[in-house]
């Protein structure tokens, strides 16, 4: 299946079962299980994303109704995402908090004599922070959204 099929299909509800698999890769998760976790109304809908994910050749099936990760793809928001362990840690995280670090370095180790270099590298330090710090928000706010 081509890239953009997958980015098409893995979507919303799918969408969010494929990250509670791969927070979960190396076991088994069964059909309640992921009801109950990601709080659908009926075990019939975990189902039927759980059945999407296996046509889509990500996820297998045991015989005994057990799904697993097969597959792991970085499609649409997902190409966002770094997997460490069982998380799923957004990009812009680190250079968020990469950025915040030096700016409170340089807040905390330097002599401010608001000359018109210190002014611009407090304001460019808390204007890149701030924009990191939104665009990992949306991004964690875009992965776990109800749609």
């Amino acid at each position: 299946m081509e890239e953009s099929d997958l980015e098409a299909s893995l979507k919303g509800k799918t969408l969010k079962v494929y990250m509670y698999l791969l927070e979960r890769s190396g076991s088994k998760v069964g059909v309640r299980e992921v009801q109950r976790q990601l709080k659908f109304s009926s075990p019939s809908l975990a189902a039927y994303h759980l059945d999407k994910l296996v046509s889509l050749g990500l996820v297998g099936k045991t015989a005994t109704g057990e799904y697993f990760l097969l597959q792991e793809v970085k499609v649409g928001v997902l190409k966002f995402f770094i997997k460490i362990g069982k998380y799923m840690i957004p990009r812009f995280m680190f250079y968020a908090v990469w950025m915040t670090s030096m700016l409170i370095t340089y807040i905390i180790l330097y002599e401010h004599t608001w000359n018109i270099h210190n002014i611009v590298a407090l304001m460019f330090g808390f204007l890149a922070s701030a924009i990191l710090w939104v665009e990992t928000i949306k991004l964690l706010l875009e992965s776990r959204s109800k749609t």
